[in-house]
C-alpha cells in the first residue's frame, strides 16, 4: 500500500499494538527516510521491577526499517513485499523512563537495495537501532534484518 509520510505517521500511531504500548510515531521524514519514535514509560508498559517491558522496546523497534523500505521501493515503483526477518535485542540497562530512537535511510541503502533487486530480485540485510533514555543513555541496541522481494523479478536466461 502506498503512502504519504503523515498517513503512515497517523496509521501506526493508531495501530493498537503500537497504541496500547504507547510507542509514538513523533515524525516520519521527507520521502521516507527516516522516522522518529518516543516510546513512554507509563502504567502499562511498567513490569514489576519497575522499568518499561522488554517487550514495548522491541515492539517499537519492529516495524520500521520494513515499512519505509518498502515505502521507497513502491515509490519508485518497484513491486515489493518486505517484511521483517530476523531481529536480535540486546538489553543493557533498564528503562526507567521514557525512551526514543531515530532511524535514517540514506541513500547508500537505497541504492544497495536497488542493485541487488534488480540482480537477484531480493535484498536482505541487518540494520542496527540503539534506544536511548531522556539521558542519551542507550538501554537496549536491536539488530533488524529486512526481507524485501521484487515480485516483478524474472530470472534471466542464461
Amino acid at each position: 500500500m502506498k503512502l504519504n509520510e503523515n498517513g503512515l505517521k497517523w496509521m501506526m500511531r493508531l495501530y493498537p499494538p503500537m497504541l496500547l504500548q504507547r510507542i509514538w510515531v513523533k515524525k516520519v521524514h521527507k520521502q521516507f527516510r527516516g522516522v522518529d519514535i518516543k516510546i513512554n514509560r507509563s502504567f502499562f508498559t511498567t513490569n514489576l521491577g519497575k522499568a518499561t517491558f522488554g517487550g514495548t522496546l522491541f515492539a517499537a523497534a519492529d516495524p520500521f526499517y520494513a515499512l519505509l523500505m518498502g515505502q521507497i521501493m513502491r515509490s519508485k515503483n518497484i513491486n515489493v513485499t518486505v517484511w521483517l526477518k530476523s531481529a536480535e535485542i540486546r538489553y543493557l540497562q533498564p528503562a526507567r523512563e521514557d525512551c526514543f530512537y531515530s532511524l535514517r535511510i540514506t541513500d547508500e541503502m537505497i541504492q544497495e537495495a536497488e542493485s541487488e533487486l534488480r540482480t537477484k530480485g531480493k535484498f536482505v540485510k541487518a540494520y542496527p537501532i540503539e534506544i536511548t533514555n531522556a539521558k542519551a543513555e542507550v538501554v537496549c541496541t536491536v539488530l533488524n534484518e529486512i526481507h524485501i522481494r521484487d515480485k516483478d523479478f524474472v530470472k534471466p536466461q542464461i
